[in-house]
């Protein structure tokens, strides 16, 4: 997930230096081998362990991350388009028009057939309640922002149907999302904070404020283009304008939501950075703040704020800075068998051979955004 959205967010800088197109194909083909081999990993270990692939998608806590599957295919298709249909043409187009509604019909199944069994099967009390709990429907966050991508290069007779499919899609995914969200910030008022190894994970919650800021200003950029005259039986004035003004508005009021999550959460882990060790949540630095500065990106782009899409630069600069310092991190600590080790992630079990951490500062923690 990390990896797929740095290459997004490298792909669209305003201010593009000699070998920035280099890096970013470097993150994208480095992401799709990343995938390639965790899926590898992850389907000979359910084929090892007969009847471990129902225990994962009925865990309490592992079977959310199956969303993170769905989202880094996701940032697959997003990374084709932004990099491959440019040097490609046409047939690629209709592949990723394809595979964008194709993508749409599974999600939903996953997204009401997961979380139904979430809600028959598993009962979590509200003061475990985390970001990760968004992850089931997370893949409807991306359908919005793949759709108001891909936007830009489809034509209008298939851009319309992606253009109301994108809003219908980030609807679902922003509203499930703010009902968790709302459930996590009971938790955060009523519970301690996560251990400080485990608070980077706090960083989900960044994520559904800002990807849909992206969704919605990316989408009203393209309105113009992909809204017919005569749309709604409205011929008096020009929808997709209209559209395009509100979708901005919509953005900028929504994008300081996403900012003080960031800020929340860094203000927890600089506090307790002296008491903290490499866990698979450092991994939520990245993914969630990477749409953080693509929805501040696509609204100084839509203002025309040269200054602010300097800073945004600036800011992908430390991203991927920080990039390179979990991958040097999460390397060191496989070495040293801190992580993806018996006893230390998902599979930790207690005397009674129940998951630990329902208490909601461990094992779920240890999973936030390791995808």
């Amino acid at each position: 997930m990390s990896t797929g959205a740095l290459a997004t967010l490298i792909g669209q800088q305003p201010y593009k230096f000699p070998g920035n197109d280099a890096i970013g194909w470097f993150f994208i083909v480095l992401d799709v081998v990343l995938l390639t081999v965790f899926t590898t990993c992850i389907v000979y270990r359910f084929n090892a362990v007969p009847g471990s692939l129902a225990r994962s998608l009925h865990h309490p806590h592992e079977s959310f991350f199956f969303g993170a599957f769905l989202v880094s295919l996701a940032l697959v298709i997003y990374c084709v388009d932004l990099y491959a249909v440019p040097i490609c043409g046409d047939w690629l187009l209709k592949t990723i028009e394809v595979l964008y509604w194709t993508y749409a019909g599974v999600v939903a199944l996953v997204a009401v057939f997961q979380y139904h069994v979430i809600f028959d099967r598993v009962k979590l009390p509200v003061t475990n309640a985390l970001p990760a709990w968004i992850l089931p429907v997370y893949p409807f966050l991306m359908l919005g922002v793949v759709g108001s991508a891909i936007l830009k290069n489809q034509p209008s007779t298939a851009g319309l149907p992606i253009f109301v499919g994108s809003i219908a899609f980030q609807g679902l995914g922003w509203t499930v999302a703010y009902f968790i969200l709302t459930i996590y910030v009971t938790r955060l008022v009523n519970s301690d904070l996560p251990s400080p190894p485990k608070r980077p994970a706090m960083f989900v919650a960044v994520g559904p404020a800002s990807y849909t800021v992206n969704t919605f200003v990316a989408l009203g950029m393209q309105a113009p283009k992909h809204i017919p005259k005569g749309f709604l039986g409205i011929d008096t004035i020009p929808v997709g304008d209209v559209f395009k003004a509100v979708a901005v508005a919509i953005g900028i009021f929504m994008w300081l939501i996403g900012f003080w999550f960031s800020a929340l959460s860094t203000v927890s882990v600089i506090l307790s950075a002296k008491e903290s060790h490499f866990t698979l949540n450092w991994w939520a630095f990245i993914f969630p703040n990477v749409g953080l500065v693509t929805a501040l990106l696509q609204i100084s782009e839509a203002l025309d704020l040269p200054s602010v899409q300097m800073i945004c630069t600036g800011a992908t600069a430390m991203l991927t800075l920080l990039w390179v310092f979990c991958a040097v991190m999460h390397v060191r600590a496989l070495v040293r068998k801190e992580v993806l080790w018996p006893g230390q992630d998902e599979d930790m079990e207690d005397m009674n051979g129940e998951p630990e951490g329902l208490d909601g500062d461990s094992v779920e923690d240890d999973e936030h955004n390791g995808a």
